[in-house]
């Protein structure tokens, strides 16, 4: 893993220490003596990691924080902040001020290089997921990135794994203020609620007799479910080593007993809010996804989807020696719906012809608008006989039920031509099959249209 960690400490010889145990894992170091200058190198330069004293001169290492997380260009940089403070207090105005985590010097080895590269391992997805959220919003559809937010002051959901009574009660009242907390003291039942159930964070208390908590967390991790599920573990003083390996296993942070309810509540609120932000992120991608392959108006495939597709079901049907039939359709005379009722109109008309295509073609056919009112159904596994009578079928549809225009408080009458082909021992390609359909309908047009013409063998 290499990565940009910038160094902010005002003495010298901190910066050197940090510098050296960094470089000797290969990641790329930068170093700022001051808070204004660790902005300005966040601002000017791409950094995934910032190393934060928080004792310095000016600008302290809270303040320096807080700027960071507030300036949408680096709020998205993790901060640890490497301070000699060891109170609760102290890492709660930390955490508040938007800091990931905290490292107590003098700085343990193992533990800096676990806990710079989990959070690293989480930058990245993060990137991944930010950029594609952007891309979406340049694309005009920024309401859907913010359609699935959470507002903020909603209750988490919280499961928490712990063997006893008495610390389930601490834990539980200690988040009251912020979330709904289920407490189960079996691990393995615990496994099959979380997989079940939409949780924002497991606490998994290592505090088991005849268990060993690391499992639990690695089966987490496992689970389709489950993976993406922040997971915080309470440990003991001084268990560095199951810290360290919980880390690696991609638990999200640890807290230490005895537990500072402020503390928790801070560690907690960052794990559900950062779980929040993906979700968010995640259906925003999904939803650009299908934005790029979907027709907005009549919410079929468009033609980018269509011509991707298609060469897949045209090779699966050589490889299968199974038949493959496409159908063209065009509503006939579709410029006088425009200018005779208006765009509106057209658009409602248009809708409602892909509606009729949707109620007839099979869930297997891939029905698409291919271009203004042209449309194109394939049809895996199709006789040329069959695709034939699912055209006069969809034909007749059309002819048969007038359309309703309510933008103009009127019915409409409306036909459309088909053409369809099928894959014969002369067609090697989806194109040679597209422009045999596209022959027959042009055939259907200029012999009387509101007719079905297959192509000729």
């Amino acid at each position: 893993m290499t990565a940009r960690i910038l160094v902010v400490d005002d003495i010298p010889a901190n910066v050197k220490l940090l510098e050296a145990r960094l470089l000797a894992e290969y990641f790329d170091v930068l170093t700022a003596a001051d808070g204004y200058q660790a902005l300005a190198i966040c601002e000017r330069n791409q950094v995934d990691l910032v190393l934060l004293d928080v004792m310095m001169p000016g600008l302290d290492g809270f303040e320096v924080c807080a700027r960071l997380k507030a300036n949408a260009k680096t709020s998205h940089i993790p901060v640890v902040m490497v301070t000699a403070l060891d109170q609760p207090a102290d890492r709660v105005r930390g955490l508040k001020a938007g800091a990931d985590d905290f490292l107590t010097k003098p700085v343990n080895d193992l533990q800096l290089i676990s806990r710079v590269k989990s959070l690293l391992r989480l930058k990245t997805l993060s990137d991944e997921l930010r950029i594609r959220a952007e891309t979406a919003e340049t694309m005009g559809i920024d309401d859907l990135i913010r359609a699935g937010e959470t507002r903020p002051e909603e209750a988490g959901q919280i499961l928490l794994v712990d063997s006893r009574a008495n610390s389930q009660e601490r834990v539980i009242k200690a988040l009251k203020p912020i979330a709904d907390v289920t407490a189960i003291s079996d691990p393995q039942a615990a496994l099959f609620e979380a997989a079940e159930n939409a949780f924002e964070l497991v606490i998994v208390n290592a505090n088991f007799d005849n268990y060993d908590p690391l499992r639990l967390c690695s089966q987490f991790r496992s689970l389709e479910r489950t993976r993406f599920l922040p997971i915080l573990i309470m440990t003991e003083q001084g268990a560095d080593d199951m810290v360290i390996r919980a880390l690696d296993l991609g638990v999200n942070d640890y807290i230490v007993r005895p537990v500072d309810p402020n503390e928790l509540v801070a560690r907690s609120l960052t794990q559900i809010r950062r779980k929040r932000f993906n979700d968010r992120l995640r259906a925003s991608v999904k939803q650009t996804i299908e934005l790029a392959v979907t027709d907005p108006l009549t919410g079929l495939n468009n033609r980018r989807y269509l011509d991707n597709h298609l060469k897949v079901l045209f090779n699966r049907s050589m490889a299968r020696g199974r038949p493959l039939s496409v159908l063209i359709t065009d509503i006939d005379r579709f410029k006088q719906v425009n200018d005779t009722h208006g765009h509106d109109a057209g658009d409602e008309v248009i809708k409602e012809f892909a509606n009729r295509i949707r109620s007839t073609v099979r869930g297997a056919d891939l029905a698409c608008r291919y271009g203004g009112e042209e449309f194109v159904v394939v049809m895996p596994d199709t006789s040329p006989e069959v695709a034939a009578a699912v055209a006069e079928r969809l034909r007749a549809s059309v002819e048969s039920i007038p359309f309703e225009l309510k933008s103009a408080g009127q019915e409409l009458k409306v036909t459309a031509s088909f053409g369809i082909s099928s894959r014969l021992s002369s067609v090697i390609t989806p194109d040679q099959l597209m422009k045999q359909a596209d022959l027959a309908l042009y055939e259907a047009k200029n012999t009387g249209r509101n007719r079905v013409v297959a192509a000729a063998a």
